[in-house]
C-alpha cells in the first residue's frame, strides 16, 4: 500500500504556475518539480514569477545572510 497517493485531479480553487508551459493551472496538472503553487487565486498565480523575484531580491540583499567583509558572522537577532 503507497504511503503517498499522486494527486491526478487538483482541488478546484487551488492554483499553480507552471514553470515548464508558463502558464497558470487550476490544480496541479504539471509534476511538483515544475511548479510553483498552491495560491489562493488565479490573480496571485498570475505574478508568480514576479513573487519569486520580489523574494530572490529581497534574500540576495538581507544583510543578515552575508558574511561581512571584516570576515565576522553579522548577529542574527533575537532568537
Amino acid at each position: 500500500m503507497a504511503l503517498f497517493k499522486k494527486r491526478t485531479v487538483g482541488k478546484p480553487g487551488e492554483w499553480y504556475y507552471c514553470l515548464d508551459h508558463k502558464k497558470v493551472e487550476e490544480g496541479p496538472e504539471c509534476p511538483g518539480k515544475d511548479r510553483f503553487g498552491p495560491y489562493a487565486s488565479r490573480e496571485e498565480a498570475t505574478h508568480a514569477m514576479e513573487s519569486a523575484r520580489e523574494r530572490n531580491l529581497e534574500w540576495d540583499t538581507d544583510p543578515r545572510w552575508h558574511d561581512s567583509d571584516t570576515g565576522e558572522t553579522p548577529d542574527p537577532g533575537p532568537r
